[in-house]
């Protein structure tokens, strides 16, 4: 027997974020939306755990225990008093490295369906536990949707929203590490005083009423400016997504992949083309949101 579960990419459609604490982590106040790109994660029994992966950028994934997928079979075998004994094979869609949340995904995913396999039994609340051990984006991963993320973002308040966002995705041509990119948050605000995260109620209402064109003016992103510092090119690429068309353009969570609010899927398409022809990117993808979260899709 096996279990499939498929997972979404996020976006932050804002990213607020405050000081570093004492732990070395940063309070977030991080509104998720689910966009419908996907990564499968299948598991199967097995005389040893296991990961194995396919899809773009397959290669800079990690097959080893430190793979959240794999992290996530141990953590809940480890509290059901069994071995993770699974096989668990990886089919990327969403961008490796790229401020989506694909590797959090992929630790959800791996969660629900060994839950599913093991037939644990686990609540809600157990899994999205483990899911807040295992990384400050990996809840999100499970519940999908929109939410609000406090404290690392790990701690939810799902959010209404009234309608369907229309996004284009331009994916660079490297990775940044998300704690390359925090350091480069404090670097770039030593001395000065950082205000503490607030959701803004604006755009938590533009969600609810479905209004591309009042998200587009509340959208925000406190690490780009430590994104573009050390990968200055974005800058680019966020300059044509804004010239083709697209209603807000700013940069994924931590990035590097850039994120572009449109009105309608012809307007996406717009944007894909005039992005992929300025040679900004090496690839471009269309999804809307939200989209729901880990989902079992076969057994």
């Amino acid at each position: 027997m096996s279990v499939t579960v498929r997972v979404p990419a996020k976006v932050n459609v804002q990213l607020a974020v405050g000081a570093a604490r004492p732990d070395g982590f940063h309070d977030l106040a991080n509104v998720f939306l689910a966009v419908g790109l996907y990564d499968e994660i299948t598991v199967t029994p097995a005389e040893e755990l296991r990961v194995t992966c396919e899809g773009p950028d397959a290669g800079q994934v990690p097959l080893d225990r430190t793979n959240l997928a794999a992290r996530a079979a141990i953590a809940l075998a480890e509290r059901y008093g069994r071995s993770p004994d699974v096989h668990v094979h990886i089919v990327k869609d969403i961008p490796v490295a790229g401020g989506m949340a694909g590797g959090s995904a992929d630790g959800a995913g791996a969660l629900v369906a060994c839950d599913a396999l093991w037939r644990t039994g686990a609540t809600r609340e157990e899994l999205l536990e483990i899911c807040a051990e295992l990384g400050s984006d990996v809840p999100f991963s499970l519940v999908g949707g929109a939410a609000l993320g406090v404290g690392r973002g790990e701690r939810l308040t799902p959010l209404e929203v009234g309608g369907t966002f229309h996004w284009v995705f331009a994916m660079a041509t490297r990775g940044l590490s998300t704690p390359a990119v925090f350091r480069e948050f404090d670097r770039l605000g030593a001395g000065r005083d950082i205000p503490a995260p607030v959701a803004s109620p604006e755009l938590i209402a533009a969600l609810a009423k479905g209004d591309p064109d009042a998200l587009a003016a509340t959208v925000t992103n406190d690490l780009q400016p430590a994104a573009l510092s050390l990968f200055p090119e974005l800058a680019g690429t966020l300059a044509t997504g804004r010239a083709a068309g697209a209603l807000a353009a700013l940069v994924s969570g931590s990035g590097p992949t850039t994120a572009f609010l449109v009105r309608d899927p012809e307007s996406a398409a717009a944007v894909a083309q005039a992005l992929l022809a300025s040679g900004t990117c090496r690839a471009v993808r269309t999804a809307s949101g939200p989209a729901p979260g880990a989902t079992v899709a076969g057994r």
